[in-house]
């Protein structure tokens, strides 16, 4: 078990560091690195999805390569600009609503982004169930103008009633991800209403089989997205990814631009904004540059030993 700690280029989530741990098993390398917020309870599908990799390995892929989109962090336009310009990716999505940025801020973002990818990429953005209703609807027809047509809108609102009264009023796509994720039963999650997208991510779903039957108990068109893990857990989601049925559209799995560094030299960076399917995880034969400390690698060691213990199931998934 090795515990990484890497600094993010941007702040993410409220935080400036990325920690988690590396398990190795007889198939590979698992990652479990769920957020500090997250209680021990939501861990659990996180250590499950870790222990999976390491012990059982992935079903057989139906694609070989993975559309991914580029994303980009509250930042000023300009660097906006630069980093959609640089990902080689012809999808963006973009954070909006962070409590340190306007409306007036995000709108100028958008139009940043609009401008790098060109008349045909394709614009989505995320505010992390940072609107009410009226506010999600005002915001979305804005955002929709400013990014001359966005492909979707990123759960804009914390409940599923919320998302179906938002989507009955705005033209734009409306896509769930907490809302599935964070929920009791993700399986029992009745989200056809609410939503046109479904996005699933591997690690807080409880692995790439877990996922699966939750993409198919959603029936919508799916997005796997990144946890931003380092390239051991990304393994993971591209994994999901490969075995989806059906792949409509571009999955926001090149998170690894917001890490400054990688615990694997095969990382997994997409090129020509399409990322591989991988037989297995990397191996973390960079992890010794991002080692963490003593007392960072204990309270994640018991971290780790509390999610085991109070959930055996994480540990035989």
């Amino acid at each position: 078990m090795l515990v990484y700690s890497i600094p993010l280029r941007n702040r993410f989530r409220g935080i400036t560091v990325r920690e988690g741990v590396l398990l190795e098993g007889p198939r590979g390398w698992g990652e479990f690195c769920a957020f500090l917020d997250y209680s021990d309870a939501e861990c659990a599908p996180w250590l499950a999805c870790a222990v999976e990799s390491a012990t059982e390995g992935w079903p057989a892929p139906v694609r070989d390569r993975v559309p991914v989109n580029c994303t980009v962090p509250v930042v000023s336009p300009e660097r906006a600009h630069r980093i959609v310009a640089e990902s080689g990716c012809s999808t963006a999505k973009v954070k909006v609503a962070d409590p340190g940025s306007s409306l007036s801020d995000d709108l100028e973002r958008v139009a940043a982004v609009r401008d790098a990818l060109g008349p045909s990429g394709a614009v989505r953005v995320d505010a992390n169930t940072a609107w009410d209703v009226d506010t999600a609807v005002r915001a979305i027809r804005e955002l929709d103008r400013a990014a001359g047509g966005l492909e979707y809108a990123e759960q804009p609102c914390p409940s599923i009633e919320e998302l179906a009264a938002v989507r009955r009023r705005v033209d734009v796509r409306i896509a769930a991800d907490e809302s599935i994720r964070r929920a009791e039963d993700p399986l029992r999650v009745a989200v056809a209403g609410a939503a046109d997208i479904a996005v699933v991510k591997v690690a807080p779903l409880g692995g790439v089989r877990r996922a699966l039957e939750v993409a198919e108990a959603c029936g919508l068109p799916c997005v796997v997205s990144s946890a931003v893990e380092t390239s051991v857990g990304m393994a993971a989601g591209l994994a999901l990814a490969g075995a989806l049925p059906e792949l409509d559209f571009a999955c926001g799995l090149g998170t690894l631009s917001l890490l400054d560094g990688d615990v694997a030299h095969e990382s997994l960076r997409p090129v020509g904004g399409l990322l591989p399917v991988p037989a297995a995880a990397p191996a973390p034969d960079r992890f010794a540059e991002f080692a963490a400390d003593p007392a960072t690698t204990r309270r994640w060691e018991d971290r780790v030993a509390r999610v085991a213990a109070a959930s055996p199931v994480a540990l035989t998934w």
